[in-house]
């Protein structure tokens, strides 16, 4: 719910690793910031209507995200979206600190900022909870584990990078550090660490969960 700079780059961002999408907006102009290869559903309405989330397919949705630029719009949407319809993964957008401790300990998840919304956003709502590692002073580029599909062993690190668009920092191999090279073979028991730009870390963390493409073979 809510289509602007977060709300449309996490739908992209979900469409392009495989998911339905939905998105609600009020204003129908809104929808262009999806590009014209979109391929997900675009609801026009108020985003907690409950016909217009039926319209939506709240009743089969997996998870709910509410984004708008409102902090009342997003907490109502999210609680219909979740005691009503009963979303189990339900996430809001609230710019208010003090409400957004309040809604946490209601059991509704609340983030803030572009970049690490839409981060974590995406981790929420396809269910991969890892934190980032680390984050630079300026919060442009992070450091985060990336857990990999079991086919990916046998693969070279090159193959995930050009998969996923992250650069592998280093791995933890035996119990110890490693730098790979873009040849080295991915074993199981690796960990691996990867960094890449805010806002890409989501998309990378669920393309590298799931088996590699016939495109990456």
């Amino acid at each position: 719910m809510g289509c602007g700079r977060v709300g449309s780059s996490l739908a992209r961002a979900l469409v392009r690793v495989g998911h339905e999408v939905a998105v609600i907006d009020q204003d129908a102009g809104a929808f262009l910031r999806l590009g014209k290869s979109f391929s997900g559903s675009q609801v026009t309405g108020v985003g907690f209507d409950r016909d217009v989330l039926q319209r939506a397919g709240i009743e089969r949705a997996g998870a709910f995200a509410a984004v708008s630029s409102g902090d009342n719009s997003n907490i109502i949407s999210a609680r219909v979206a979740r005691e009503t319809f009963g979303v189990q993964r339900v996430v809001a957008r609230i710019y208010d600190a003090k409400r957004a401790a309040v809604y946490e300990r209601l059991g509704i998840p609340t983030i803030a900022t572009v970049p690490w919304t839409t981060d974590r956003f995406l981790r929420t709502l396809i269910g991969d909870e890892k934190s980032t590692s680390w984050r630079d002073p300026t919060g442009t580029v992070s450091v985060t584990e990336l857990a990999l599909h079991e086919d990916w062993y046998g693969r070279t690190v090159h193959d995930l990078e050009a998969a996923t668009g992250v650069r592998v920092a280093f791995l933890l191999r035996f119990g110890r550090g490693a730098l790979p090279t873009a040849k080295t073979v991915l074993q199981a028991d690796d960990t691996v660490y990867v960094a890449a730009i805010s806002g890409t870390v989501g998309a990378a963390a669920a393309l590298a969960a799931a088996a590699p493409s016939t495109e990456d073979q």
